[in-house]
């Protein structure tokens, strides 16, 4: 097992296209990240639950502020589908801020000047943590579909390797929405005397079926483009650009709502007066998607996509205990913090009214808070002084409770 920086950092500026520095640029943080590391050698395997063992294998991270000095100001940050490790510093391929950086850095909810805050790069993703465009030691190429396939409960099976191997015994908090929530979840349920404090944002306790249809259009799409070539495109040095694009289109819609979308773009024509009569794009709202789109294919593999959309489909925590959600949560001393929105249709509020009510069955220490927003599933990501209020104010009461001042 080692603990490195990755070579010197690459840097280029956010691309709309697919130019050889950047494929590279993107290939290089596959492997070697600039980010934080850490390897696991064939001593060290991941057990998984497809019942395999993955070895060797790497997790990449990145940390903000200070231990202190009994290890008790830990808070683990669980990023998204699309997430990365890089939670509040510049990515390395695109350049931009960290994805929440609203919500972590110095006198933030998440306060890097109190709290040492890790972030992870989630296994089966392609930013340095070991997944499918991650090179295979027994070929010397990418993994493709020769990956196994991964579960949100190996995800946070390798963040407690990580966790673990900088010498953390329990962690202050965890703390994520969307996908970053159900790691939440379960973190709180398979390892609940490591867990302080959970904030699960804008989440469920298993992935609906409207949700796993949504998945499986965006897989789809993925897979019908002929640069695909069943997951090895590696080998032929394309890539599923155009499939992974509309994937990505697709997805988006859902973080969005109804009204969201109204008060942004509504039916505003793009750079025109009137409509072509074609396919061009004629509305501002299909210029966006196209957008989204083609800047999403710079940063992210298709494979990966693939593989932490079927992660977040198979998440269930009832299924996990018995069929009782309550029973996930038995005997936890772990305190909650549970956070809704509105408008979010993708992760309703009825869905963490779900996991309060199992929460309470269970007899746990929890807060929940339905906050009012017409933002959509994307509120969690976006300035919501509500949502930091109510963080800052959780986080602060498990402080005192923790000792921690």
């Amino acid at each position: 097992m080692t603990d490195t920086a990755g070579a010197a950092p690459h840097t280029s500026g956010a691309t709309t296209g697919l130019g050889d520095a950047d494929t590279q640029t993107h290939q290089d943080e596959i492997n070697n990240p600039s980010s934080k590391v850490m390897r696991f050698g064939m001593d060290a395997p991941l057990q998984l639950d497809e019942g395999t063992e993955l070895a060797p294998w790497q997790i990449a991270y990145e940390t903000y502020g200070e231990l202190n000095a009994d290890k008790s100001n830990a808070i683990l940050v669980c990023h998204a589908l699309t997430g990365d490790q890089y939670v509040a510093s510049p990515n390395p391929i695109t350049g931009k801020p960290g994805w929440w950086n609203l919500m972590v850095g110095p006198g933030k909810p998440v306060d890097t000047d109190r709290f040492f805050v890790i972030c992870a790069n989630v296994l089966g993703g392609c930013l340095g943590t070991t997944g499918p465009a991650s090179t295979n030691p027994d070929t010397g190429k990418p993994y493709g579909l020769n990956m196994p396939i991964v579960t949100i409960g190996d995800m946070v099976r390798s963040q407690l390797r990580l966790v673990e191997a900088l010498g953390i015994e329990t962690l202050f908090a965890v703390v994520g929405g969307s996908m970053g929530g159900m790691q939440v979840l379960q973190w709180a349920a398979a390892y609940p005397d490591k867990v302080f404090a959970a904030v699960p944002i804008a989440t469920a306790a298993r992935h609906s079926s409207q949700n796993i249809a949504f998945h499986e259009v965006g897989r789809q799409a993925v897979m019908a483009d002929p640069n695909w070539h069943n997951g090895d495109y590696a080998s032929y040095k394309q890539r599923p650009t155009k499939g992974l694009a509309v994937a990505r289109m697709a997805a988006h819609i859902t973080y969005m709502s109804d009204s969201s979308l109204h008060t942004k773009f509504g039916r505003n024509l793009q750079d025109r007066s009137k409509v072509t009569f074609g396919f061009d794009a004629d509305f501002q709202i299909e210029s966006y998607l196209r957008h989204q789109g083609m800047t999403f294919v710079d940063r992210f593999d298709a494979n990966t996509y693939l593989y932490v959309t079927r992660a977040m489909d198979y998440f269930d925590l009832a299924a996990q205990h018995g069929g009782k959600l309550a029973h996930a949560f038995l005997h936890t001393k772990t305190r909650f913090c549970v956070v809704s929105f509105t408008s979010d249709w993708l992760f309703p509020t009825s869905e963490s009214k779900a996991i309060v009510k199992a929460l309470n069955a269970a007899a746990a220490n929890v807060s929940f808070v339905e906050i009012d927003s017409d933002r959509g599933h994307d509120a969690f990501l976006l300035d919501e002084p509500e949502m930091f209020e109510t963080i800052t104010g959780f986080l602060n009461s498990a402080a005192r409770a923790r000792g921690l001042t």
